[in-house]
């Protein structure tokens, strides 16, 4: 992802606060995935702003922070499933 945002990336991890891996195995290609376009060569482009990956080992979703300024409902509603979900977050507001 490029990021010329000075700010470190929201990580969301697929990990609950109490250690316990989050389910199912594709959560992280799947939230991505609702940000994500279909090219006329339908082929899936995820977002600019919003790619899964993986950390450690674990599946994760990274957020790029520049998305709160260019679509501040989707980065809400990327927080509170977090929250929701009461996932492990780096660099969360």
């Amino acid at each position: 992802m490029a990021d010329s945002s000075s700010e470190p990336a929201f990580i969301i991890r697929g990990v609950t606060r109490s250690g316990q891996r989050f389910r199912p195995s594709d959560w992280a290609e799947r939230l991505a995935g609702a940000f994500s376009v279909v090219g006329p060569d339908n082929r899936t482009s995820y977002s600019p702003y919003v790619q899964p990956s993986t950390i450690e080992g674990t599946k994760c979703v990274t957020v790029d922070k520049r998305l709160k300024t260019a679509d501040p409902l989707a980065y809400r509603f990327l927080q509170e499933f977090a929250r929701s979900n009461d996932l492990v977050t780096d660099n969360a507001d």
